[in-house]
């Protein structure tokens, strides 16, 4: 991946519905080549796909929770499978450490969210805390992993 192309990159996480003549000036390409890229990039699983950001507040979901979740002895696949059947649950990661999953939920109310919960009470342990706001909502990671490594270390001041 050249820096032409994680500029075609970072143009896409700003607006996935950027067109080909935008994207193409943007990168300061022609639009056939920049198609070319994004063909490869796709092929090469460098962009997975492109998608919708939501509101889940416009659609009746009030807060957002996250559940840790620790399943008890031989229950992990069944855990695992209830949390993919969960349709409120919009993330989930499996994870090392003291629990085996984190799941994000979006949840009409507190109410909702006992029900959500109760069949995991028979399987696994949960830890629940509600989403107040999100300081850094889900981005890129920095597209030349090098950078970061040479990027010196910032204290709370922003001073190096």
């Amino acid at each position: 991946m050249d820096s032409i192309d994680r500029r075609i990159i970072a143009a896409l996480a700003s607006n996935a519905r950027i067109s080909l003549k935008e994207l193409s000036a943007t990168v300061g390409l022609a639009s056939p080549s920049v198609a070319e890229r994004l063909k490869r990039l796709q092929e090469q699983g460098q962009i997975a796909g492109f998608t919708v950001a939501i509101n889940p507040r416009s659609l009746g979901y009030a807060f957002q929770a996250i559940v840790r979740v620790n399943p008890l002895p031989g229950a992990l696949d069944a855990v695992e499978k209830l949390i993919v059947a969960t349709p409120e649950v919009i993330e989930c990661d499996r994870v090392t450490g003291e629990d085996c999953f984190i799941a994000r939920l979006c949840v009409s109310s507190i109410d909702a969210l006992d029900v959500i919960l109760k069949p995991f009470h028979k399987r696994a342990h949960t830890v629940t805390s509600i989403v107040k706001s999100q300081p850094v909502l889900r981005r890129l990671p920095p597209l030349n992993p090098n950078e970061t490594q040479s990027r010196q270390p910032r204290n709370i001041h922003g001073t190096p």
